[in-house]
């Protein structure tokens, strides 16, 4: 038997979006809140040479954000992203749960299917970068990933900079000139005031199926405690990266089925 059923995808496939509730237990949550503070402390037996490590900005602005580059920039919990946990036996343990190949399998079908990010992000206490209103797309890949899967590592609040979505607006790209999606400030104004805009207020642990063209955004932590989520972006196996003329991908995570 499925985990998900027809009027869960029915709803995914209206508003871009699905609440999936808490899927792991308690001790595997609390295996990965240990574990990426492990990782920002320099703490872990990682190869720290191949992933993508970013520092939150000082004032919030989006542009402020440290550089996203490869290697370890400094114990500290004050990162706002980190790349390439697909490598990391705990969280690929995570992703690889039977309920999120069921998810994959919807959106892909049959074929091989691998992570295009799988990725730490913070809103550290009294910190966090503001996330202006995009979809997430990649223009450098000769096709979309269409899905994403966001666990909450801690409680998400307004109070702390959750997630804020636009159900119903994954249907089409809507800056498609943009290499990542974001709207011009002219497109965002336009989105100020709709009825539709919603808080992904969470628990820790919960998990939220997003089509990755549905709009959203997040703001700064307003609290001293931070706002940590596990956000994996799935594709198609055999996505090209254009700008390399190479496979995207940096492994499968679901193998094709005959």
């Amino acid at each position: 038997m499925g985990y998900l059923t027809k009027s869960d995808w029915l709803r995914f496939d209206r508003e871009g979006y699905l609440r999936l509730g808490k899927v792991a237990d308690a001790a595997m949550l609390d295996a990965m809140q240990r574990r990426i503070d492990d990782i920002m402390l320099g703490r872990a037996d990682v190869d720290y040479r191949r992933m993508l490590m970013q520092l939150d900005s000082a004032d919030g602005e989006y542009e402020s954000a440290g550089p996203q580059t490869r290697g370890f920039k400094g114990a500290t919990l004050s990162y706002r992203k980190i790349e390439q946990l697909e490598n990391d036996p705990l969280f690929r343990e995570y992703m690889t749960m039977p309920i999120f190949e069921e998810a994959a399998r919807r959106i892909y079908g049959g074929i091989a299917i691998a992570a295009f990010r799988a990725m730490f992000m913070n809103k550290p206490g009294h910190q966090g970068t503001q996330l202006p209103l995009h979809q997430d797309r990649w223009r450098a890949l000769d096709r979309d990933p269409l899905l994403t899967i966001y666990t909450a590592l801690d409680a998400a609040t307004q109070e702390n900079g959750c997630v804020e979505i636009i159900p119903g607006t994954h249907n089409c790209l809507l800056n498609p000139k943009h290499g990542s999606g974001f709207l011009t400030a002219e497109m965002a104004s336009g989105y100020d005031d709709d009825p539709r805009r919603i808080p992904l207020c969470l628990e820790a642990g919960e998990v939220v199926l997003l089509h990755n063209w549905t709009l959203h955004s997040s703001g700064v932590n307003r609290t001293p405690n931070p706002r940590r989520a596990f956000s994996v972006c799935l594709m198609d196996a055999a996505t090209i990266n254009l700008r390399y003329n190479r496979l995207a991908a940096r492994g499968v995570l679901f193998e094709a089925i005959a």
